[in-house]
């Protein structure tokens, strides 16, 4: 069964889930826009930039967000001079680690859903003198719901299975940066192995669900479509 650790852990995966992926709705959804819609002929290396965390260990991204947030890091000194904390071994920390390895989970969703639209729903739109901004919200963002969804889930779910870059740039703080993944590797190296099978068991469980709903959930927008 789980214990008051473990409880303490899935919480602060949930939350640490919930806040990354509202932040990477909230930055990437503009971002995604404009990658489908500009025509700029270097925005391949945005997008490999976006990208990148998909192909790079999560240590090595981890490893180099705690250079940059730990006390001697750019980012760490400034906060330290304004009279904070190094951002390193914080709850800040993750979700910073997190938005940033899960971006291209929530970006390219968002995307390829935005440059399904085509140009003709936003044409039409414009000539019954709907603006940029009306355009966006009432045309685009309805015709892309599906990508929405399927982002938000995808963001959501990859954030919770998250190990490399939660270790580093968190550690192993009780209460504070230790999530349910990292509690099953110190259940592991424990031989607690009945803690472990809980823990391993309800993320199996929970990750399935959230691809069920996916699936299911663009099946039937395609449905609808038809």
């Amino acid at each position: 069964m789980f214990n008051g650790a473990d409880i303490t852990a899935l919480a602060i995966t949930l939350k640490l889930a919930l806040i990354s992926t509202l932040i990477l709705l909230l930055l990437g959804t503009p971002l995604a826009w404009w990658l489908a819609r500009t025509r700029w002929r270097f925005k391949y290396i945005l997008e490999a930039i976006v990208a990148l965390p998909l192909v790079l260990p999560p240590t090595v991204l981890g490893f180099y967000l705690l250079l940059v947030l730990g006390p001697r890091g750019p980012v760490g000194s400034l906060m330290e001079s304004l009279g904070g904390r190094p951002l390193a071994f914080t709850f800040a920390g993750l979700v910073i680690g997190s938005v940033i390895y899960s971006m291209p989970f929530v970006i390219q969703p968002l995307q390829d859903a935005f440059s399904a639209i085509g140009r003709r729903p936003l044409e039409v739109a414009a000539t019954l003198r709907a603006s940029p901004l009306d355009r966006f919200f009432t045309v685009a963002v309805p015709l892309a719901r599906p990508g929405f969804f399927t982002a938000a889930v995808l963001g959501f779910a990859h954030t919770i299975g998250e190990f490399g870059v939660v270790l580093m740039i968190g550690g192993n703080i009780p209460g504070e940066t230790r999530v349910a993944s990292i509690a099953i590797y110190d259940h592991v190296e424990g031989l607690e192995y009945a803690h472990a099978h809980w823990l391993s068991g309800g993320l199996l469980l929970l990750s399935f669900l959230l691809l069920v709903m996916v699936y299911a959930l663009n099946r039937r927008f395609r449905v609808v479509r038809l």
